[in-house]
């Protein structure tokens, strides 16, 4: 299975891109990752930005993946949660996984629709960037519950 971790921008806190990168670079020990960064359509009206930024966000991904989108309102797992979700795909032959994070706007309502599974990494209102830094820990850290590594103590 593959994961394909799908976002508006690039990461330009560098002190973030270094710390996606690490998780990424740990990730490809056990599934074979890929990242698209869409580019930001620009504008201040939000409906049309998230319009745009969902037209492209959609571009990036194939018929068959199993979407999985970032949004407040998306289900809380926790860590042995997203372990056992992740496991779930793997064991039933899901190709590929995209996970989705969209910009400052939110995502549009047609993308939302296409999800397989809302997901919120917590009640906390985080930046998009340590939103990315968060969610590849995060699938990181369910590999090695899956593996039975000793990084995550519960």
């Amino acid at each position: 299975m593959r994961l394909h971790f799908v976002w508006v921008g690039k990461t330009k806190d560098r002190r973030c891109a270094g710390l996606i990168e690490e998780y990424l670079d740990r990730i490809r020990r056990f599934a074979p990752v890929e990242v698209s960064e869409i580019r930001e359509p620009g504008g201040d009206d939000p409906e049309q930005v998230m319009r745009r930024e969902g037209a492209r966000l959609s571009a990036a991904i194939e018929n068959d993946d199993l979407v999985v989108i970032l949004d407040e309102k998306g289900a809380l797992m926790s860590s042995t949660e997203l372990a056992g979700f992740i496991q779930r795909q793997q064991t039933s032959g899901t190709k590929r996984i995209a996970l989705i994070i969209g910009g400052f706007a939110g995502i549009d309502e047609q993308l939302k629709g296409r999800a397989d599974q809302l997901l919120s990494l917590s009640r906390f209102t985080l930046t998009h960037e340590l939103a990315r830094v968060v969610l590849t820990e995060q699938v990181y850290r369910a590999f090695t519950i899956l593996a039975g590594f000793p990084y995550h103590k519960v």
